[in-house]
C-alpha cells in the first residue's frame, strides 16, 4: 500500500511563521493545474503494481481550488493509478475558504477527510500569525463541516508568546466541543527567513519560551488523553479508527509519490523532490520533463530516519527490525547508547520496542539526534 501527495502552492496570505513553498498570486494557477495533471500522468510507471490507499491535498492552501478542479485531479489519478475503492482522501482547508456552500460542494466529491487549519480560537493569536481567518469563521466552518464530514482533523498551535496556560486549555476545550476525532498540534517555531524570524530579530515580537511550550504540551496531552484520544505521534492525537492513514504511512516507511513544486517522494532507498519554483515547475512539465532531483539513501540515512520517526510514534523502534535491516553490531551500539536515557526515564523498552516515555515525548527529536549513526 502507498500514498499520493499533491502540493497546491497557493495561499491568500503569508502566515508570519510559515516556510513552506507557496505563492500569494494566483497568476499561474491554470498553468500549474495543467502541469500537475501532466506530472501525475508522467510518473504513473513509478507506481506500477503498487496499490494507492491514501491521497492527500496539501500546500499551500488546497481549499483555494474549485470543486471541479479537485474532482478532475482525482479522476486523473484514478485513471492512471491502482487506487482502492474507498481511499482516505484528505483536503487541507482554511476556515475562510469553508463557506457553507463550499462545504456542501466538497461533500459531493470523493474527499472524505478535512484537515482544517484552525491554529487558534483566539483573534489575538490569529492576527499575530497573520492568518486569513477570524475566530468566528473558525467556529462557523466547524459547525457546518461536522454536519457533512465524519472525519475531521484540526490544527492547533501552542507555544505562542502571551498565550497563557488557561487560554491554551480553553483552545483545547473549544476544539473538543465540536466533536472532532483528530487533532494535530505543533509548537510555534521560528524558521530563518520568515517574517516571524525578522520580527523577533528586530525586537518587534517576543522571543519564544521553550518552558511555556513545554507547559502547553503537557496540558495538551493530559486534556486529549482524558477526552479519549490516543497520542499516536508526537504532534498527532486521534480517537481509535481516526488516525491519519496518510501520515502514518510516512512514519511507517511506506512508499509515497509527491506531485507539485517542492513535493517529496520516497521509494525505499530512493528519495526525490521537485523544484520549489512554480514557473520552473510549469515550464519543465510543458516540455515533458520531470523537474525533480533524486538521491539514493545510504544505510546511515535510512537508520537515522527510522530512529527519528520511530521515537515520535506509539510504535517505537523495533530492536528486531534494527537487527534485521542494519545488523547485529548496530543494534549493540544502539542498546549501549540508550542506557543514559533509560536511567533518566525518557526512554523505555516495551516488548522489544524502544519508546519515549511521557517524560521524554516533548524531547523526542533531541533524543533521536543523540542516537543517530554519525
Amino acid at each position: 500500500m502507498a500514498g499520493l501527495y499533491l502540493h497546491i502552492p497557493f495561499c491568500k496570505k503569508a502566515c508570519h511563521y510559515c516556510d513552506f513553498h507557496f505563492s500569494t498570486s494566483l497568476k499561474h494557477k491554470t498553468s500549474f493545474l495543467t502541469a500537475l495533471e501532466q506530472e501525475i500522468v508522467l510518473r504513473a510507471d513509478e507506481f506500477k503494481n503498487i496499490i494507492v490507499e491514501t491521497i492527500y491535498f496539501g500546500g499551500g492552501t488546497p481549499s483555494i481550488l474549485e470543486v471541479d478542479e479537485i474532482k478532475s485531479i482525482i479522476a486523473i489519478i484514478r485513471s492512471h493509478y491502482d487506487v482502492i475503492v474507498l481511499p482516505e482522501i484528505t483536503l487541507e482547508a482554511n476556515p475562510d475558504d469553508l463557506s457553507d456552500e463550499k462545504i456542501k460542494e466538497l461533500a459531493t466529491t470523493e474527499i472524505n477527510r478535512l484537515s482544517i487549519g484552525v491554529q487558534s480560537f483566539g483573534d489575538k493569536e490569529l492576527q499575530m500569525m497573520n492568518r486569513a481567518h477570524s475566530a468566528q469563521e473558525v467556529k462557523q466552518s466547524l459547525k457546518t463541516a461536522t454536519q457533512y464530514f465524519d472525519n475531521i482533523t484540526i490544527d492547533l498551535m501552542y507555544g505562542i508568546p502571551g498565550l497563557s496556560v488557561e487560554e491554551w486549555k480553553q483552545n483545547i476545550k473549544e476544539a473538543l466541543s465540536f466533536g472532532v476525532d483528530h487533532i494535530s498540534s505543533y509548537a510555534l517555531t521560528v524558521e530563518e527567513g520568515t517574517a516571524l524570524h525578522h520580527f523577533i530579530k528586530e525586537g518587534k515580537y517576543p522571543a519564544l519560551d521553550e518552558n511555556l511550550a513545554a507547559s502547553h504540551f503537557d496540558v495538551l496531552v493530559a486534556e486529549l488523553q482524558q477526552a479519549g484520544f490516543d497520542h499516536y505521534e508526537i504532534s498527532n492525537f486521534g480517537k481509535p479508527d481516526f488516525y491519519s492513514k496518510h501520515n502514518t504511512s510516512y512514519w511507517l516507511g511506506k512508499f509515497y509519490l509527491g506531485f507539485g513544486p517542492s513535493a517529496h517522494s520516497y521509494r525505499g532507498s530512493v528519495r526525490s523532490w521537485n523544484v520549489a519554483n512554480n514557473v520552473k515547475y510549469i515550464k519543465a512539465l510543458s516540455e515533458n520533463r520531470l523537474p525533480s532531483t533524486q538521491e539514493i539513501l545510504s544505510i546511515k540515512d535510512r537508520y537515522n530516519e527510522y530512529i527519528m520517526t520511530g521515537l515520535r510514534t506509539i510504535w517505537g523502534v523495533s530492536f528486531a527490525k534494527v537487527e534485521q535491516d542494519f545488523g547485529v553490531e548496530t543494534l549493540a551500539v544502539l542498546k549501549n547508547q540508550i542506557l543514559p536515557f533509560l536511567k533518566q526515564g525518557t526512554l523505555e523498552i516495551e516488548k522489544n520496542q524502544l519508546k519515549t516515555t511521557q517524560k521524554g515525548k516533548f524531547l523526542a527529536d533531541g533524543i533521536a539526534s543523540e542516537l543517530f549513526w554519525v
